[in-house]
């Protein structure tokens, strides 16, 4: 079973750095979009085991993070490759569009 990490602050930044590919869903438990996209996170952190590290980060408990990559909408996927964010999508979106973000940096 693919580890799926719930992040803080802490837990983001040692995930950014001990791994060369991150996916992280900012997201929070009262939004129907980010419900509906909880599903397939889940299936990428599978199907990407072992190559990707899956994160989620709730942006009322982490205010700053959320700030600091200026997210304005939820749900917003960062892809990061070497700990910097190499592209985003804002919404719920196919898993497709995930797997070809994923894909481009494998």
């Amino acid at each position: 079973m693919a580890e799926l990490i719930h992040a803080d602050e802490a837990v983001f930044d040692k995930t950014l750095k001990e791994n060369k590919v991150v996916l992280c869903d900012f997201w929070a438990t009262w939004c129907g979009p980010c419900k509906m996209l909880g599903p397939v996170i889940e299936q990428l952190a599978q199907e990407y085991d072992g190559r990707v590290a899956v994160m989620k980060v709730d942006v009322d408990k982490n205010q700053d993070l959320a700030a600091k990559f200026a997210v304005m909408s939820i749900p917003t996927v960062f892809v990061f490759r070497d700990g910097s964010p190499v592209d985003s999508k804002v919404g719920a979106m196919p898993v497709d569009d995930y797997r070809k973000m994923l894909d481009a940096v494998l």
